[in-house]
C-alpha cells in the first residue's frame, strides 16, 4: 500500500494552514481569486463530511494593503495596527465567501497563553469540539494585535500544529509558496531534488530546511518542519504543497504525491504529555544527578527529591519546569508539586525527611510520572 493511502484514505478532520505568501499579491493586497478557489475546496471537503480548522495568516498583510503601505511594518505598535485593521477584513472575506457555500464560519483568536495555560487550553479544545458538532469552519489565526511575543517571535505554521495536535486532526495541510522540502534550496540550487514523504525528522531533514520566509510572511522552511515534529508527534500526518498550484487541496486528500509528506508517529504521545512538550510556558529549570536520569528516562519513574541536584529560576508549585542535566540538557518538562523554595530546601534528601525540613509533606514526588513528559 502507498505510504499516502495508509494515512489518508479515511481522513475525517482537517487542519488546513494558509500562509501570507498564498494570500497575497506581491503588492501586499489580498489575493481574492486565488482565495476563493481554496474556500470552494475547503467548503467541497466540508460537504464530504470532513471537519475543518482554517488556521489563516493574512491579518497583518491585509492591514498593509488597506493602509496602503508599501513595506511591512518595522515596529510591533505598528504591526499591532495593521492587524487590528486587517483581521476584521480578513474573517469579513472568509464569511462572505463560505456563505455563498452554505457554510458558517466562526473565529477564534489564540495567544501562547492559550495554550501554555492547561485550563485554557482544554477550553479552546471543548470551543473547538463543540463547533465540530454543529458543522461549523473554525477560522483561526493568532491575536497579532495585541501580543507581542507572537508577533516577534510567532509563526502560523506552528500555530496550525498545535492546534492540529489540540482538536486531534487526522491531516494538517500547509499551503505555502514552495512545492514542498527539498534536498537544498531550490532558489540558489537550481538541482535541488524534492523530498516527496519524510517517514523521520533526521537531522539531514532539518539541514535540508532553510531560514526566514517571504517580505509578507514569517514562516520559512525550518517553521514547517518544527511545526512537522509537534504535528507528527501528536499521530498527525501533515503535509507541504503550493498553496498557488490549482485544485492543490482535492489532490492532497485524493492521495496525489504532491508536495512534501510527514508520516505521524506510530506511538503518538498522550495529549497530555504532548501539552507538557510542545505548549507549555517554562518557568525554572531542576537540575538531575545521574541516578535520576536513568530513572526517569529507562523507568519512567517520578522524580524524587533526592534526585535534584539545584534548582534555577523562582516557580510556584503547579507550574512547569524544564528537567535538566548537569551538562544543561533538557530530558523533560513536568508540572512540579512543590515551589522552587521548597525544592531548595529539601533537594537531595530522601522523602521521608521532607516533613521534618518543611514541617508537611504533601507529595512524596516533585513531579509525579504522570505529570511528566521525557523526551
Amino acid at each position: 500500500m502507498d505510504i499516502r493511502s495508509k494515512y489518508l484514505k479515511n481522513v475525517k478532520r482537517v487542519v488546513v494552514k494558509i500562509g501570507s505568501s498564498t494570500l497575497t499579491h506581491s503588492s501586499g493586497f489580498l489575493n481574492l481569486s486565488r482565495i476563493e478557489k481554496l474556500v470552494r475546496q475547503i467548503s467541497d471537503l466540508h460537504n464530504q463530511g470532513i471537519e475543518i480548522v482554517l488556521v489563516s495568516s493574512g491579518a497583518i498583510a491585509a492591514g498593509i494593503g488597506k493602509l496602503g503601505l508599501k513595506n511591512k511594518p518595522a515596529t510591533i505598535p505598528e504591526k499591532q495596527a495593521a492587524a487590528a485593521i486587517g483581521q476584521g477584513i480578513l474573517l469579513h472575506m472568509y464569511e462572505k465567501m463560505f456563505s455563498e457555500y452554505g457554510k458558517i464560519a466562526a473565529q477564534i483568536l489564540i495567544t501562547r497563553e492559550d495554550v501554555s495555560n492547561r485550563t485554557r487550553f482544554l477550553n479552546a479544545r471543548n470551543t473547538f469540539f463543540s463547533l465540530f458538532e454543529k458543522g461549523v469552519i473554525t477560522i483561526v489565526n493568532e491575536n497579532d494585535a495585541i501580543v507581542v511575543d507572537e508577533i516577534k517571535f510567532g509563526d502560523n505554521d506552528t500555530l496550525s500544529a498545535i492546534v492540529a495536535s489540540l482538536v486531534e486532526a487526522d491531516l494538517l495541510i500547509l499551503l505555502s509558496d514552495i512545492e514542498g522540502l527539498y534536498d537544498s534550496d531550490p532558489r540558489t540550487n537550481p538541482q535541488a531534488k524534492l523530498i516527496h514523504e519524510v517517514e523521520r525528522i533526521t537531522e539531514e531533514v532539518e539541514r535540508s530546511a532553510g531560514g526566514a520566509g517571504t517580505s509578507l510572511g514569517t514562516g520559512g522552511m525550518a517553521t514547517k518542519i518544527s511545526a512537522a515534529k509537534i504535528a507528527t508527534s501528536a499521530g498527525v500526518s501533515m503535509v507541504i504543497v503550493n498553496g498557488a498550484n490549482e485544485g492543490i487541496i482535492n489532490d492532497v486528500v485524493n492521495l496525489e504525491r504532491v508536495g512534501t509528506f510527514f508520516v505521524p508517529d506510530e506511538s503518538p504521545m498522550h495529549l497530555r504529555k504532548h501539552w507538557l512538550t510542545f505548549n507549555t510556558d517554562i518557568k525554572g529549570k531542576l537540575v538531575v544527578d545521574n541516578g535520576a536520569y536513568k530513572a526517569l528516562v529507562n523507568e519512567h519513574k517520578s522524580l524524587l527529591p533526592s534526585g535534584i541536584v539545584s534548582v534555577e529560576g523562582f516557580f510556584n508549585h503547579g507550574q512547569i519546569v524544564s528537567i535538566i542535566t548537569s551538562d544543561g540538557v533538557e530530558i523533560g518538562r513536568g508540572i512540579t508539586n512543590y515551589d522552587s523554595s521548597e525544592i531548595e530546601q529539601i533537594k537531595s534528601l530522601k522523602t521521608d525527611e521532607i516533613e521534618g525540613i518543611l514541617g508537611y509533606k504533601n507529595y512524596d514526588e516533585i513531579v509525579h510520572c504522570n505529570n511528566m513528559a521525557i523526551f
